[in-house]
């Protein structure tokens, strides 16, 4: 009895240690997931974002018109005061690798983007909410009426949030369109849209944040930032 006993207790024991070896497991995976991957992408996205201004400092101007602004390192830089995350990088590209380096991606697919610089369209971005930069992890902080300002080598561009879609299918592009109808815009116009996962930790549903441009500002000597960054 006293034998069956040891054994027993022992097979607790050792349950224990690989219960206590799986939770620092999963604990570390977790801290790589939610910090370590957000220094990696943090610090490759500012390497990337220097290499642009320093392009632009130096006198790179678009050879072919407003598009060839993008160029590898990026096209410009997004600011919204309300998400408190500081400038982010825009490139080009949603796929994971992409946004994986600590940016914000304009769509390619399955609605090609438009550029702040075109006539009229939606300038469509998407970043993670979580890991690798988080760069919208505080998409939900926006409101109607906040700004959105883009950055690029010439002109600040000046959004204002007017609709927000805390949830919605993964599978809805309607969001991406031209013409956002279901931000209850009907007409042609110069609109962004910001989209990330949702709920936070999970990539079920969609959250989107609609603006719309309401003047720009040319960049002066000092690259002095627009009123709207300057509170």
């Amino acid at each position: 009895m006293t034998r069956a006993r040891g054994r027993i207790a022992g097979a607790i024991g050792v349950l224990g240690e690989l219960l206590i070896t799986t939770g620092l497991v999963l604990g570390l995976f977790v801290v790589y997931s939610l910090w370590w991957t957000n220094v990696l992408a943090d610090r490759e996205a500012r390497q990337q974002g220097e290499r642009m201004r320093e392009g632009w400092a130096a006198g790179d101007t678009p050879a072919a018109g407003p598009r060839a602004f993008d160029s590898g390192d990026g096209i410009g830089f997004l600011h919204v005061p309300a998400m408190g995350d500081g400038e982010v990088l825009v490139t080009k590209g949603t796929d994971p690798a992409s946004l994986n380096g600590g940016v914000a991606g304009y769509y390619t697919e399955p609605i090609a983007s438009a550029l702040p610089w075109d006539e009229q369209g939606n300038f469509t971005l998407a970043a993670h909410r979580d890991g690798h930069g988080a760069k919208f992890h505080n998409i939900h902080k926006l409101a109607d009426g906040d700004p959105i300002v883009f950055e690029t080598k010439d002109t600040w561009y000046v959004y204002k949030v007017y609709e927000t879609l805390p949830k919605t299918s993964k599978y809805n592009v309607d969001v991406l369109q031209p013409v956002p109808e279901e931000s209850g815009r009907s007409r042609p116009g110069r609109y962004i849209t910001l989209t990330t996962c949702t709920p936070v930790f999970t990539s079920d549903y969609r959250y989107i944040v609609w603006g719309e441009l309401v003047r720009t500002q040319k960049v002066d000597a000092e690259r002095t930032p627009p009123a709207e960054l300057a509170s």
